[in-house]
């Protein structure tokens, strides 16, 4: 008698999605079960470049210069490419229109059959306008300047609409974006302002997406509970958190009482791992897995790829990584 087939890395994340029971739980760690491809499109990105003994500096796709102090960081961004939101109707965006430029994509499928591939998003409407300003300029103009913001909005919906098609068309199985919204207290903006502006800009490009047959993976830091309902509602399908003690594991859990939605988390990175504790972690993994995940779906295990940037040694997170594989079972939850 043959021995049944393990289930393929998109089998498993297709089942978590689904809350249809895979048979261990999905995880971003070595050997990760995802594949992230980003385009070709030729725009104004550099590499980095070393400017000083301590400086390294780039540009990136929109034009605005980054700046880091190591070679490891993300670094940010110290000079927006808009001085004013004058400059706004002039200003040319990069083009990701063309099909062309996403054959990394299809090349990356058409090589990792059984990989869940993920197409690299730049972030939605917020996480890109507010880099283009000084991020105090941009919320100011935010309210002060609303029409012509909502004009740079607009500008940039048009475009991402053109890559979440592309990327589906090529073969990917979600795009993620990066869309940080809060600090460690609040989000940036009232929520009223957030459902007013940009929860119908989500619900459209999620419902783009999903049309094109492809789900939809936000990545955000901060404290951002006040608009989960929200993103949730527009439809987002996997909400990406590296801090999920501030949120709070049983608040989340809470989401999934009525709602679709899966979470994908490291250990706490600024909290539970910062305490170097291996019990500890252990029994966090447990705590995520028995109230995120209970064998069902609706949870990913994270893995934090910059821990020279957290301060921390491989080993804690490998620590956490091994009781996810361990305790992530479905056979333990039966």
């Amino acid at each position: 008698m043959k021995g049944i087939m393990a289930m393929t890395s998109k089998e498993i994340v297709q089942r978590t999605l689904d809350f249809t029971n895979p048979e261990r739980v999905a995880h971003s760690f070595p050997e990760s079960d995802f594949l992230w491809v980003n385009d070709s499109a030729k725009t104004r990105a550099t590499d980095w470049q070393k400017v000083s003994p301590t400086k390294w500096e780039r540009i990136d796709e929109w034009g605005n210069i980054w700046q880091r102090l190591d070679d490891t960081t993300k670094g940010e961004v110290v000079k927006g490419v808009l001085n004013d939101v004058s400059e706004i109707e002039n200003y040319e965006l990069p083009d990701f229109s063309k099909f062309e430029d996403f054959q990394t994509v299809g090349r990356a499928r058409q090589e990792n059959k059984d990989k869940w591939i993920i197409g690299g998003m730049p972030g939605f409407a917020f996480n890109i306008a507010r880099k283009l300003f000084k991020i105090d300029n941009y919320l100011m103009a935010l309210v002060l300047e609303r029409e012509k913001i909502k004009m740079l909005h607009d500008r940039i919906d048009i475009l991402l609409e053109d890559m979440i098609r592309n990327h589906a068309k090529a073969g990917a199985d979600c795009v993620m974006y990066p869309e940080d919204w809060g600090t460690q207290s609040q989000i940036f903006i009232n929520p009223e302002l957030w459902y007013e502006e940009f929860f119908p800009r989500f619900q459209k490009l999620f419902g783009i997406a999903h049309q094109c047959g492809i789900k939809v993976f936000m990545h955000s830091c901060g404290k951002i509970g006040a608009i989960v309902p929200g993103l949730i509602k527009a439809g987002v399908d996997v909400l990406q958190f590296d801090q999920p003690d501030l949120h709070g594991i049983d608040n989340l859990a809470a989401h999934q009482n009525s709602d679709k939605i899966t979470f994908w988390c490291p250990v706490d990175i600024q909290k539970t791992l910062q305490l170097r504790d291996e019990k500890i972690i252990r029994q966090k993994v447990r705590e995520m897995l028995d109230k995120l995940w209970k064998g069902k779906g609706g949870f990913i295990a994270g893995f934090y790829s910059d821990n020279v940037a957290i301060g921390l040694e491989p080993k804690w997170q490998e620590i956490a990584s091994d009781e996810f594989i361990k305790y992530g079972k479905r056979n333990n939850f039966c």
